[in-house]
């Protein structure tokens, strides 16, 4: 990728496919991202962040799906919802795809990406995907309109209620997998052309 992109960048789903390769399984995108990767008994779901620092960091945030207390429970006027319950019910909506998913896995886990602008430095780490004690957490809305719910002052997740995006903040542990890479040359598009053999009546005008 590094070697064919102008801009070096990798997305999400990229990472899945990569990660599956790796380990030998077959990539099967699924509605929820949590079992996008299986092997037997155990499921992945796959993230990636960018990071200044992948080797140091020791949290992310981890965008975790849209948790929509309006689809799921019926509730119009999310704005007026007292904190609390209204957090109850985003962790039951986030532990109920958990439960589902679990059903069928004995094990699922999350691995995640962190990567630098460049995509020089690396570092990847994986962990349980777990469903909250919705009775362990307080939440409270943000200035900016977001709540957000703490565990003893820690805060732990973010809710968006435009566009319902459900973000946890994860530890980074300090024996992550760290990658440094060597930026390799650019390959030029002719050269890519010439070497798989295009000629013009690859293309054809249909209208």
């Amino acid at each position: 990728m590094l070697a064919t992109r102008k801009v070096p960048d990798l997305e999400g789903k990229e990472w899945e496919q990569i990660f599956a390769k790796c380990i030998g399984s077959e990539w099967k995108p699924s509605n929820v991202g949590l079992d996008d990767i299986v092997i037997d008994s155990c499921a992945w779901g796959a993230k990636t962040v960018k990071s200044s620092n992948p080797f140091k960091q020791k949290k992310v945030r981890l965008i975790s799906g849209r948790n929509s207390p309006i689809y799921s429970f019926g509730e119009s006027n999310i704005s007026s919802c007292p904190p609390n319950p209204l957090g109850k019910q985003v962790l039951g909506i986030w532990n109920e795809r958990v439960a589902s998913v679990r059903s069928k896995f004995k094990h699922l886990r999350t691995i995640v990406l962190m990567k630098s602008n460049t995509l020089l430095d690396l570092a990847i780490f994986e962990f349980d995907a777990i469903r909250y004690d919705p009775e362990l957490y307080e939440w409270h809305w943000n200035k900016n309109g977001n709540l957000e719910g703490y565990r003893d002052s820690t805060h732990i997740f973010t809710w968006q209620p435009y566009g319902s995006q459900f973000t946890i903040i994860e530890d980074v542990p300090d024996n992550r997998l760290c990658i440094k890479l060597k930026n390799p040359p650019s390959v030029s598009q002719e050269s890519v052309l010439r070497d798989i053999g295009f000629n013009n009546t690859w293309i054809e005008i249909v209208r």
